[in-house]
């Protein structure tokens, strides 16, 4: 009996030392500035198996004993591969380069996984832009904005002429979470909206996320923009800005200590009025300015193999004074954002790697006035402070686990008014609103077979509103930091993909989320004086289900991509103001504020051509977006985000020093709500409007060109610079911005009668900029 055992323990010994695993892990950088590479592709062609690095550039594969040839892939990067004998747990970063001269062309590209990544992973609606492609499209005068590149993608709308605010499948523009380096951006916009406060210099990459949203993410139903800044260079010191018609630009980088760690400053700031001043004198206007400036800096430092700290921030505002002194006219306007966050990478053993963040982000309006006696002041803003914990976990090639909590304490200022006539004083002071919102989650992205992968995760969040606080309902008093309301709930989300073949498969996902905070806007789009309002006793939290299949497929190599993706969602609880609605300082916002239903549904369709001195996309939807409200008239009706046709087409070439530019846009004309007719009351007008949204714009079309030419020879040059020439509207479409109507008598009968005006906002707008960069040889 004995040899019987003794035979079954050698061969179960022999069984596990064949099945032993051993785990490559490490560092996807940069090889020129030691920038961390986002979703850089490892891969054992023997095993049939890879991984995707994490925003970090971290990776971690395990694979049985034995020898291996790696190969680690990044788009625009030449390939690199080792031969690897494994027989134990082993570190190895790679460095990857993107020097001028070599191309994927010149190096031999077995597997271009990353590629294949719009394919084969388990994402819906997501997509990546990196800074390089966005800065060769026309902009408007000159300034890089990655808000208006992502309205020309599929599924995302233009708020407005010229703007920065989008609406994404049929969702308004507070169900967008913007993130910047993991802190939330509340006002993503400058100049009323028509910039955006990213500077495309201090940024590194952005990632769109519209179809099934990841559970690592929460607060929002429609979509993530998740930007990360540079770094800065681990190797060389250098510097990149320009100079052009509004604004001017300088960014700084370079390492702490070389090859451990970098540092960034980079800012931006108008100054149109500023050279206007000499001209404004003796005019009405003298001492009239605006400007808006941006601040970003970053730092990191390796402490150890294992540890590593971030320190990032943004500071930008906004700043008008408008003096009229003939009228003894004073008005000022100032806004902006501060965020900042601190990150610390832990890696645990090679299969465990940990963040922690600690993050602050602030968002303040104020305005004040001053007219012969009488003045005013009016703040408001949001501020946040919180944390986040976050693991990534790689038991094995066939799955990726994501686990982790966030916690967030809100506190909302609302319009907070002061105003003094002659000796007479008086303010409105509505109290300070205080809330605290947390998540878990985990998620699991798990490649089944070679054909079959699921991504299944679970979010449950929890958002209290705390005092103090006095209700409104019953007049209870709540002490400091006790709970008021209670809102929870999980959220689960689900999506998959089947592959049909190496280049093609199909998509589905599910995905169900719970939205705490609500935007206060009567307008189409963000503007400085829009309130963000806690749910409550009185307002109850927005929730939402979307349903998503798409088909996916690449040509040539990767050359080319394709989708078709079909969604459906299912919202609750949509916030609108009620029939008649006029803002006024003191009142009770959230008394003002009717919920109902929202349906949106539609199809996208996406072609871009990725590679060659040729690239672009055309991207075009078809979608509807509807309202159900029992207290507006007509109940259900087309939101403001509706909008049949949206297409754009958007094209670089490079040709030897050139670069050429081009995005046309079409889209179907945005609904309002028409004035249907006049009529007096004692000696008062009385405008009766019509069924909401019922009337629309005309359509909205633009062509925007633009042309770079390097001023150098040579690329490698330490110093080289561009001059960007761009015109906006080529064709000077007088695009409607808004409509306003007025009663105006008729000469002949002596009746009022309603006339109806449409107000453009820009014409052909050219401009030129100057570009330079400089490098420590």
């Amino acid at each position: 009996m004995k040899f019987p055992l003794v035979l079954l323990f050698c061969c179960l010994q022999m069984a596990s030392l064949m099945a032993q695993k051993y785990t490559i892990s490490g560092q996807i950088q940069d090889a020129n500035s030691g920038e961390d590479l986002i979703s850089a592709t490892v891969y054992a062609p023997q095993a049939n198996a890879g991984v995707v690095s994490n925003v970090y550039g971290f990776y971690s594969l395990s694979l049985p004993a034995g020898e291996y040839e790696i190969q680690v892939n990044y788009t625009g990067y030449t390939e690199k591969r080792i031969l690897l004998n494994l027989q134990a747990d082993t570190s190895i970063n790679f460095s990857l380069s993107n020097e001028e001269g070599i191309t994927l062309d010149s190096a031999v590209v077995v597997t271009d996984v990353r590629g294949d990544a719009n394919v084969n992973n388990t994402q819906m609606g997501t997509i990546d832009l990196p800074m390089e492609q966005i800065k060769k499209l026309p902009v408007l005068m000159g300034e890089v904005d990655i808000l208006k590149t992502i309205q020309l993608l599929p599924g995302v709308l233009a708020a407005g002429e010229g703007n920065t605010g989008f609406y994404v499948r049929g969702g308004g523009v507070d169900q967008n979470l913007l993130l910047l380096d993991e802190a939330v951006v509340y006002n993503a916009g400058h100049l009323l909206g028509f910039f955006s406060v990213f500077n495309g210099d201090a940024i590194k990459n952005t990632t769109l996320i519209k179809g099934g949203m990841p559970a690592n993410y929460g607060g929002r139903l429609s979509s993530v923009i998740d930007i990360q800044m540079k770094d800065g260079n681990k190797q060389k010191f250098g510097a990149e800005g320009g100079i052009g018609l509004v604004a001017s630009r300088l960014t700084f980088e370079g390492p702490i200590i070389k090859n451990k760690g970098s540092f960034l400053v980079s800012g931006r700031r108008t100054y149109l009025f500023d050279l206007a001043q000499p001209f404004l004198k003796g005019s009405p206007f003298e001492g009239t300015n605006y400007y808006f400036y941006d601040l970003n800096l970053k730092a990191n430092y390796r402490l150890s193999p294992r540890d590593r700290i971030y320190l990032s921030g943004y500071f930008g505002r906004d700043v008008l004074n408008l003096n009229n002194p003939a009228r003894d006219l004073e008005f000022g306007l100032n806004w902006g954002n501060a965020t900042s966050t601190v990150r610390w990478n832990h890696l645990f053993g090679d299969k465990l790697f940990m963040n922690a963040s600690f993050i602050f982000n602030d968002y303040d309006f104020s305005s004040k006035g001053r007219q012969d006696q009488f003045s005013f002041s009016l703040n408001s803003g949001i501020r946040d402070w919180g944390g986040k914990l976050s693991f990534d976990y790689y038991p094995n090639p066939k799955h990726r686990i994501k686990f982790g909590g966030d916690y967030t304490h809100h506190q909302f200022t609302p319009n907070i008014a002061e105003a003094v006539s002659g000796e007479q004083a008086f303010d409105i002071a509505p109290p300070i609103k205080y809330a605290q919102e947390a998540g878990l989650y985990i998620l699991d992205d798990w490649k089944i077979s070679n054909r079959l992968s699921l991504n299944a995760g679970l979010r449950f969040s929890i958002f209290q509103q705390l005092g103090p606080y006095t209700s409104s309902l019953d007049s209870t008093v709540y002490g400091r930091f006790e709970p008021v309301k209670t809102f929870y709930g999980p959220e689960p989300r689900i999506s998959s993909k089947y592959s049909l073949t190496k280049r093609s498969s199909i998509k589905a996902g599910i995905n169900i989320g719970r939205q705490y905070v609500h935007l206060v806007s009567n307008s189409a789009t963000t503007l400085p004086t829009d309130l963000w309002l806690p749910s409550g006793e009185l307002v109850q939290p927005q929730w939402g289900i979307q349903y998503a299949l798409g088909y996916f497929q690449n040509f040539k190599e990767n050359t080319y991509e394709f989708s078709v993706e079909a969604y459906y969602k299912d919202l609750r609880q949509q916030l609108d103001y009620a029939e008649n609605y006029t803002p006024t300082i003191d009142q009770v916002v959230e008394e003002q504020f009717i919920s109902g239903k929202g349906q949106a549904y539609g199809l996208e369709l996406f072609l871009r051509k990725q590679k060659g001195d040729f690239t672009g996309w055309i991207a075009y939807t078809l979608a509807r977006s509807t309202r159900n409200f029992e207290g507006i008239l007509g109940n259900q009706y087309p939101s403001r985000f509706d909008r049949l046709h949206d297409l754009s087409i958007v094209g670089s070439y490079d040709y030897k020093r050139w670069n050429f530019g081009a995005s046309f846009i079409f889209g179907s004309g945005s609904p309002y709500t028409p004035i249907k007719s006049i009529y007096i009351i004692g000696s008062d007008p009385v405008l009766e409007y019509g069924l909401r949204n019922s009337a629309r714009l005309p359509a909205y079309h633009r062509l925007d060109l633009s042309a770079s030419f390097r001023l150098n020879k040579k690329k490698e040059k330490r110093f080289s610079s561009t001059l960007v020439f761009s015109i906006y509207n080529v064709y000077n479409r007088k695009n409607v911005f808004f409509t306003y109507t007025l009663p105006e008598e008729n000469e002949d009968s002596g009746n009022l009668e309603l006339k109806s005006y449409k107000v453009s906002l820009f014409p052909i707008i050219p401009s030129i900029s100057w570009n330079f960069k400089w490098r420590q040889k």
